[in-house]
């Protein structure tokens, strides 16, 4: 554990560099050559992989920044190799992660000098580059036409193993694996096909693969690449249309990419290019984030991020597609359904905002003020004992969690609006999670400098929220000794009955996934195995299926 005066310290230093990169100098010239700290070919190469991994998702590909601030040479430069090497190494009370526990210090001397480089123009990727990648394993008609194993596929999860470029499926009935599956690096979310029979799982490096869980075997049955980078991938849901369509959105290029939800065929591509909601700018770099499929209409709802636009893409006739742009702030990133699936609850990040979309009239309901930094991933919707039914969010710039009244109907008073504000444990949380048939709100507290918040999750009670949060030590009880260890990612089991956590030793890449139950707090079980490594997200199928959150 850090000392008081080093831990003010790196609050100092963040302080500083977030003030420093917050005033971009518009039209800055480029430095004169040579004045980036020298590099071999190799050293470039490997830092442009770093990168790629740890930090494009927030500071773009190109380095203008979005969730995370601005990293172009203009600003680089004149903080010099050591202050970016400290900056790296132990973050910053305003989002920044600590990557000295992941990262070796000859990496982050690496990346440090590679960030006062020029960034190098990635290569466009259009649908001849998208059909060469295009794989069908197992056509659809050699396919089961039911159901060949035992697994109780409801209660099946996906796991994320982030840096060995695969997916763990674990039956969560029995905590047992079913398979490890060879996927794209860094899986970002699965989905699950409105028919609950496959799984689509896209990498950060935009592979897609699709899964056939009927098999005796689950396992992948066609793959795709739709781009260099990539976060997002959805099918659709409306009645009707059940597993037709598949979609996915990429970082870049920055478009998304309509396939056939049987085989991945690419079908039509997406330019997101354009100008931005608030200085109608041209943004070269407008990235889609979260897509979720509409309930109510043949839609898929797509956040691009930099421009701050919500696209309603009506998938009836694909050859001549209905879009709806809808201006909220930028940058958007994620969001899910109220409990009704109607509302569109998604998070402007940046702006400190959460935009209310109304699925069913196609338009914008109300932008909402929240605390610093909005990340819900999908949110929390639970019953507030006096506010009636709500929709929560942490954030990654404070301690706080925003509940957003979600009845119009029956409260139009306290619709839209933060009701109640409760403080969590405090550095920044990334992940919010409950259950309908939970009366628990999971919060982690990933970004604060105390190892032992860090490593622990604040529960709520539903019941009493004025009462303090309790603080469990999920890190100890993984038991994976000594080192930094991050807990990620909670998710329920399809009862409701279980909450299960990622946990990471930074010192030795030992991982497990700890069990707790919902009713007790109380550890449940442990999962560990030489394959989990660095389990992160976890998708239970019933959960995911069914948007339930």
């Amino acid at each position: 554990m850090r000392s008081k005066s080093v831990l003010k310290s790196i609050a100092l230093l963040g302080t500083v560099f977030a003030l420093t990169l917050g005033s971009q100098l518009a039209g800055a010239a480029e430095p004169a050559a040579g004045q980036a700290p020298a590099m071999t070919d190799e050293e470039f190469n490997t830092a442009k992989q770093i990168y790629f991994d740890r930090c494009a998702g927030c500071h773009g590909v190109l380095r203008k920044g979005a969730t995370g601030k601005p990293l172009t040479t203009d600003l680089t430069l004149k903080l010099g190799t050591d202050y970016l090497k400290g900056f790296i190494t132990y973050g910053s009370p305003g989002g920044m992660p600590n990557w000295g526990g992941t990262l070796s210090e000859k990496e982050i001397d690496i990346l440090s000098r590679y960030l006062q480089h020029t960034p190098p123009m990635p290569p466009e990727f259009g649908m001849k580059e998208i059909k060469n990648t295009w794989k069908v394993v197992i056509p659809a008609d050699k396919r089961p036409s039911k159901q060949m194993n035992a697994i109780n596929l409801a209660n099946l999860f996906s796991v994320t193993l982030r840096d060995s470029g695969q997916i763990a499926l674990i039956d969560g009935d029995t905590k047992k694996i079913v398979n490890i599956i060879k996927t794209g690096f860094a899986v970002h979310i699965s989905r699950i096909s409105s028919s609950g029979r496959y799984l689509f799982v896209v990498g950060r490096d935009a592979k897609i693969n699709l899964i056939d869980l009927w098999m005796e075997k689950p396992d992948t049955v066609a793959e795709i690449k739709v781009g260099m980078e990539a976060r997002s991938v959805e099918t659709s849901k409306f009645k009707g249309w059940e597993d037709k369509y598949a979609i996915a959105g990429s970082y870049w290029p920055p478009q998304y990419v309509i396939m056939d939800g049987n085989t991945l065929e690419p079908l039509k591509i997406v330019s997101t290019r354009g100008n931005t909601v608030d200085t109608q700018e041209f943004h070269p770099e407008p990235r889609v984030a979260a897509i979720v499929a509409s309930h109510e209409h043949p839609d898929f709802i797509i956040n691009v991020k930099e421009t701050g636009q919500v696209l309603l893409v009506n998938y009836a006739d694909i050859e001549n597609l209905n879009v709806t742009s809808i201006g909220t702030a930028p940058f958007l990133h994620d969001g899910g359904w109220d409990a009704t699936h109607r509302y569109f609850m998604t998070a402007a990040n940046k702006s400190n905002k959460v935009a209310v979309i109304d699925s069913k009239t196609r338009k914008l309901t109300k932008m909402v003020e929240v605390g610093a930094i909005p990340h819900p991933g999908r949110g929390a919707n639970f019953v507030d004992p006096q506010f009636g039914p709500v929709w929560a969010t942490s954030h990654l710039g404070d301690a706080s969690i925003s509940l957003i009244g979600t009845d119009p109907e029956k409260r139009p008073d306290q619709a839209w609006k933060v009701v109640r504000t409760l403080q969590g444990a405090g550095g920044g949380s990334l992940f919010i999670k409950t259950h309908p048939k939970s009366k628990n709100l999971w919060v982690d507290a990933a970004l604060n400098p105390e190892a032992k918040i860090s490593q622990s999750i604040a529960v709520f009670d539903l019941n009493d929220l004025n009462k303090k949060f309790e603080l469990l030590p999920i890190a100890e009880w993984a038991g994976l000794g000594e080192g930094v260890k991050r807990v990620v990612q909670p998710e329920y089991s399809a009862d409701g009955s279980e909450v299960w956590f990622s946990v990471w030793n930074g010192k030795d890449q030992k991982s497990a996934i700890v069990v707790v139950d919902d009713k007790t707090r109380k550890l449940k079980t442990v999962i560990k195995d030489d394959k989990l490594i660095t389990p992160t997200g976890k998708f239970n199928v019933t959960n995911t299926q069914k948007d339930i959150y």
